[in-house]
């Protein structure tokens, strides 16, 4: 089984949904994390604070330095994720089908690097 990072994206000035479709949303993706952990792919997942939480955490020779992010300048920062184990590449892509259904936006699929032998 590969592992595979699902994330979901949270976009820039995009209208927030009503509190009524948070909550449908927080439903679905409730229904659908249930539905993973029954098949067996569930290994771990959960939502984000927004970007402006963040922070970024640099080391060097002179110590490690935090500040205010997000690090990257950009419209779209990960929102969420799921991090699952899958037969194949064509498995994980239905479950993120799925995942970005329930979601309602897009949602990235990644796999993992292969662990050295």
């Amino acid at each position: 089984m590969s592992q595979y990072l699902m994330s979901v994206y949270y976009e820039e000035g995009v209208e927030d949904p009503s509190p009524e479709e948070i909550q449908e949303m927080y439903a679905d993706v409730d229904a659908y994390n249930k539905k993973m952990e029954k098949a067996g792919v569930w290994v771990f997942g959960g939502g984000l604070e927004p970007p402006d939480a963040a922070k970024v955490v640099t080391g060097g020779s002179d110590g490690f330095v935090v500040t205010d992010g997000p690090f990257p300048e950009a419209k779209e920062q990960i929102g969420g994720f799921w991090v699952i184990e899958a037969e194949n590449l064509d498995a994980a892509l239905d479950w993120a089908r799925g995942a970005s259904v329930a979601c309602r936006g897009p949602v990235e699929l990644r796999p993992f690097q292969a662990e050295p032998a």
